[in-house]
């Protein structure tokens, strides 16, 4: 069992930038691939990013590749997405997720076994 907890959401300028924390319980955590997502009002919620066990591959949706970053810190329990260039349209609450599967799988909406409650970041402009 893995309890996910995101921070870090909030009121920003578009333009302006925030990075959203996701604390993990359990010490398998560096076991499980993990990834952010995100549902704007009235939308489907959507992937944003994952990263493999290790770090060392991530994936992005096209809307946000070169804006955001996924990183992740196994000593730590935690995932990280470092958010740049913000829109009004990445307007959204973000939810991260772990799973066992593959973080190409995310991609398209699987394997994803545990959310969090998730994290309101609202941009203005």
């Amino acid at each position: 069992q893995v309890q996910l907890v995101e921070s870090g959401g909030g009121l920003v300028q578009a333009g302006g930038s925030l990075r959203l924390s996701c604390a993990a319980s359990g010490r398998t955590f560096s076991s499980y691939v993990l990834g952010w997502f995100r549902q704007a009002p009235g939308k489907e919620r959507e992937f944003v990013a994952a990263i493999s066990r290790t770090g060392g591959s991530t994936y992005y949706a096209d809307s946000v590749k070169g804006r955001f970053t996924i990183s992740r810190d196994n000593a730590k329990n935690t995932v990280y997405l470092q958010m740049n260039s913000l829109k009004p349209e990445d307007t959204a609450v973000y939810y991260c997720a772990a799973g066992s599967g593959t973080a190409q799988a995310m991609r398209v909406m699987k394997g994803m076994d545990y959310w969090g409650k998730g994290t309101l970041v609202t941009v203005s402009s």
